[in-house]
C-alpha cells in the first residue's frame, strides 16, 4: 500500500539528508489522501494503546517520547496536504483535505480524551525518575499534562464526547471558510479594454495587467483580487468607479449566495465559545490565552486599548490632514483613502514608493536577504536540488560549516488554486543529525516577460518577515520536536519574523541588497532619505487598522453570545461597527471583510482571540532590534547572541525568560512608539 500511496512512505525520522527532495509534491493525488490518513491515524492510535498497556517499567522513553511521536507521520502527512491545498489547490483536492482535515482533528481532539494515556503520563510525572527529568524534559512533560487538562482529560465520557463533536464541527466550519473566500478570490475578474481609464497606475504595473489578460486570452487590462493587482489599483488608479468597483469586490468577498460565510463566522464563535465552557473558561480569549505570553483576554484586551489611547489622537490628526488634502465632492469613501494617501505622501515627502522598485529585483533582495543572513548569524545558504510543487518554486540550503541545517522551499508569486497572503510553514524538525526542511510562500508582484520581478518595499519587508520565521525553524537545536522551532506562544512567535523587518530601513543593510536592477547602483542618498521621512506618515493610522482587527477579535470571541436565529448577521454587524471605529472613513453597510478574515475562521484556531499578537510581537521586535542598532545593525555578535538565546531556543523555556535572556531586562513599549513617530526617544 505505501507504494502506491506515497503519503504512507513519509516518515520525519528516517532518511538521509536528501528528505527534502524526497518530499513527493507531484506523486500526491486526491485519491490518495483520505485512505493514507484513515491508515495513519490508525497507526498512531495503535502507537497510543502501546503507551497505555506498555507493560514494562515505565520510562522516559517508552511513556513520554512514544506517546510525542506516535502522530508525527500523520502530521508529516497532514502539513503536506494541506501545503498542497494552499498553493496547488483543486476541486477535487479541496474535498480530500476537508474530508482529511475532518478525520484528523477528530483523532487529535480524542488525544486528551484517553483517560489512560492521561493516566500513563501522570504516574510517569508522579514516580521517582519522572520527577527527576532534565528540565527540557521536565518541560515537554508539565506542558503536556497542561495540555490534557486544558482539552478536556477531567471531563466525564459525555462532556469528552461534546468535545469530540465540537472539533469535528470546527474543523468542518473553518475549512468551508477559507474554500469560500479562495473561490471568491479567484473567481473575480476585471477587464479593462480602454487604456485611458489606466490613468496613474504605473507602467509595472500596467505591463502586469495586461500580461495577466493575455495569458486569459482576452485583450485589455485584467485586475484580480490577488494582492499586487489588488494594491496597485487602489491605490494609483485616478478611475474612482474602477477603485469603487475593486474595492467593493474585495471587501464583500464570501458574503453572499452560497459561498456566504456569515452564518459559518457564527458557528465558529458559538463552538469555540462552547468549547471554552465546556473547559471550564469564561471565554475562548481566556481558554486560548491561558498558556501565552498576556494569559488572559483581560490583559490581551488592556494592551489593544493601551496602545488605541496612545495611537488615537494622532489618529483623529492624519484623517483630518487627509480628508482636508483630498477635498472629495461628498466626502472621502474607504476606496479614496489609499489613492490620496498616496498622493499627500508624494507631496509632502516628494515620494514615490515606486521610484524603489527597480532596487528590488527578486533575485536581488533574495540575494540580499541571504547574505543578511549569513553575516548575522554566522551559516552558508546556497541553491539546493529538489523539485517543488510548481516550475516557480526554488529550493535552498542552510549550511553551518559542512553541516546542512536545513532544506527550504520558496514560493512567491500568485497563481490560481494557490491562497492569498504569505506564509512559513515546517515540513520535518530534524532531530540529531537531520536537517530541518521548510518553506515560506508569498504573493509578490510576478515578473513580466523574461524581465526580473520588481517588488515594492512592503513586498520586501514580507519576505524577510516570513524568512524570520523561517530563520526560527532552522536555526532551532531544541532536542524535542514538540519544543523546537516555531512552536512558541503565539504572542511570541512573530518576534523573529517582525525583527527582519527592521532591516529593510536601515542604510547599512539595504546596502547589501537595494541595487539597481540595471546599473547596479544602491539607493540614492535623496531617495534613501524620502523613504526614511516617509516611514512613520500615517503611521498611526496604520496602527489603528491592526488594533481594529485585535480589537474586533478579542470582542468577538470574549462578548458575542447570542446564537439565535440570525446570529451570522448581528455577528457581521458587530464586527463592521467595531471596525468602523479604527477606519479613516465610514464604511458601508455590506463591509464584509470579517467573512474573509482567514486569520480568525480558516482554521480551529488559528489567531482566534490572538490577532493583538502581532503588535504584541512588535513591541517585542522594535524593543530588540536597538541592541542590533546600537552595534552597527549588520553585527554578528548581537546576531550569534539572538541566535543563541531566542532564535535555536524555540518553546525550550518561557517567553519572558528567552527575552530577558537576550536583552537583560523585560521589554519596553518606548521603542515601538518612537519608530512609529508617536513619541520621542
Amino acid at each position: 500500500m505505501a507504494e502506491s500511496n506515497p503519503l504512507l512512505a513519509l516518515n520525519p525520522d528516517e532518511g538521509d539528508a536528501h528528505r527534502a527532495a524526497a518530499l513527493p509534491f507531484a506523486a500526491v493525488e486526491p485519491a490518495h489522501v483520505v485512505p493514507a490518513v484513515e491508515a495513519l491515524i490508525a497507526k498512531a492510535n495503535a502507537a497510543l494503546d502501546a503507551v497505555e498497556e506498555c507493560a514494562d517499567a515505565r520510562s522516559y522513553e517508552n511513556t513520554v517520547a512514544a506517546y510525542e511521536g506516535a502522530s508525527d507521520e500523520l502530521d508529516l502527512a497532514m502539513t503536506l496536504v494541506s501545503h498542497l491545498e494552499s498553493v496547488v489547490s483543486t476541486p477535487e483536492l479541496r474535498q480530500a483535505h476537508e474530508q482529511a482535515q475532518l478525520l484528523a482533528s477528530a483523532f487529535y481532539a480524542t488525544i486528551a480524551l484517553r483517560p489512560k494515556l492521561y493516566a500513563a503520563l501522570s504516574s510517569y510525572a508522579e514516580s521517582e525518575e519522572g520527577s527527576k527529568q532534565p528540565p527540557l524534559r521536565a518541560r515537554f512533560l508539565k506542558k503536556s499534562l497542561d495540555a490534557f487538562k486544558k482539552n478536556g482529560a477531567d471531563l466525564n465520557d459525555e462532556g469528552k464526547g461534546k468535545l469530540q463533536q465540537i472539533a469535528k464541527d470546527l474543523a468542518q466550519a473553518t475549512t468551508r471558510f477559507t474554500q469560500n473566500v479562495l473561490a471568491e478570490t479567484d473567481e473575480f475578474e476585471l477587464l479593462v479594454e480602454d487604456e485611458g481609464r489606466l490613468a496613474g497606475l504605473p507602467d509595472g504595473a500596467k505591463a502586469a495587467a495586461e500580461a495577466a489578460a493575455r495569458a486569459k486570452d482576452k485583450s485589455g487590462w485584467l485586475f484580480t483580487l490577488q494582492a499586487p493587482s489588488y494594491i496597485a489599483a487602489m491605490t494609483y488608479l485616478e478611475d474612482r468607479p474602477l477603485r469603487e468597483t475593486m474595492w467593493r469586490a474585495y471587501n464583500t468577498r464570501a458574503t453572499k449566495g452560497e459561498r456566504d460565510n456569515r452564518n459559518l463566522i457564527a458557528d465558529i464563535l458559538r463552538l469555540r465559545r462552547e468549547k471554552a465552557a465546556l473547559l471550564g473558561f469564561d471565554d475562548f480569549a481566556d481558554f486560548i490565552l491561558k498558556d501565552r505570553m498576556a494569559k488572559n483576554g483581560d490583559r490581551a484586551f488592556a494592551f489593544v486599548d493601551d496602545l488605541r489611547q496612545r495611537t488615537h489622537e494622532a489618529f483623529m490628526r492624519e484623517t483630518s490632514e487627509l480628508e482636508s488634502f483630498a477635498k472629495v465632492d461628498g466626502g472621502m469613501a474607504p476606496w479614496d483613502v489609499a489613492f490620496y494617501a498616496e498622493r499627500l505622501r508624494k507631496e509632502r515627502f516628494d515620494f514615490d514608493d515606486e521610484a524603489l522598485r527597480p532596487y528590488f529585483s527578486v533575485p536581488g533582495v533574495l540575494g540580499g536577504l541571504f547574505e543578511l543572513v549569513q553575516s548575522l548569524y554566522g551559516v552558508r545558504i546556497a541553491p539546493y536540488e529538489a523539485e517543488g510543487w510548481h516550475e516557480s518554486v526554488d529550493c535552498y540550503g542552510i549550511y553551518e560549516g559542512e553541516r546542512l541545517l536545513c532544506t527550504f522551499f520558496v514560493d512567491l508569486f500568485p497563481r490560481k488554486g494557490k491562497r492569498g497572503g504569505a506564509w512559513m510553514n515546517a515540513f520535518i524538525y530534524g532531530l540529531g543529525d537531520q536537517p530541518h526542511v521548510g518553506l515560506f510562500c508569498a504573493n509578490v508582484t510576478p515578473p513580466i516577460g523574461n524581465k526580473a520581478a520588481l517588488l515594492t518595499h512592503r513586498e520586501v519587508e514580507t519576505l524577510f518577515h516570513e524568512f524570520g520565521h523561517l530563520l526560527h525553524h532552522a536555526l532551532s537545536d531544541v532536542p524535542l520536536r514538540s519544543l523546537g522551532g516555531t512552536n512558541v506562544a503565539w504572542d511570541f512567535v512573530e518576534l523573529p519574523s517582525q525583527i527582519m523587518e527592521n532591516f529593510c530601513w536601515e542604510r547599512t543593510s539595504l546596502d547589501q541588497f537595494a541595487r539597481h536592477v540595471d546599473t547596479g547602483d544602491a539607493i540614492p542618498d535623496a531617495l534613501f532619505e524620502k523613504m526614511r521621512a516617509a516611514r512613520t506618515y500615517r503611521a498611526a493610522t496604520a496602527q489603528m487598522r491592526q488594533l481594529g482587527f485585535a480589537n474586533v477579535d478579542l470582542r468577538l470571541h470574549r462578548e458575542f453570545a447570542d446564537f439565535g436565529e440570525g446570529a451570522g448577521d448581528r455577528a457581521f454587524v458587530m464586527a463592521r461597527d467595531v471596525l468602523a471605529e479604527h477606519a479613516t472613513t465610514a464604511l458601508p453597510d455590506d463591509y464584509g471583510m470579517i467573512c474573509a478574515f482567514s486569520h480568525l475562521f480558516s482554521s480551529p484556531v488559528g489567531y482566534a482571540a490572538a490577532y493583538y499578537s502581532y503588535k504584541w510581537a512588535e513591541v517585542l521586535d522594535a524593543d530588540a532590534f536597538t541592541a542590533f542598532a546600537s552595534d552597527g545593525v549588520v553585527s554578528a555578535k548581537v546576531g550569534k547572541a539572538f541566535r543563541e538565546a531566542l532564535l535555536s531556543k524555540g518553546d525550550s523555556d518561557d517567553p519572558e525568560a528567552l527575552y530577558e535572556r537576550f536583552m537583560g531586562r523585560e521589554p519596553d513599549l518606548q521603542a515601538l512608539l518612537v519608530r512609529s513617530g508617536l513619541a520621542t526617544s
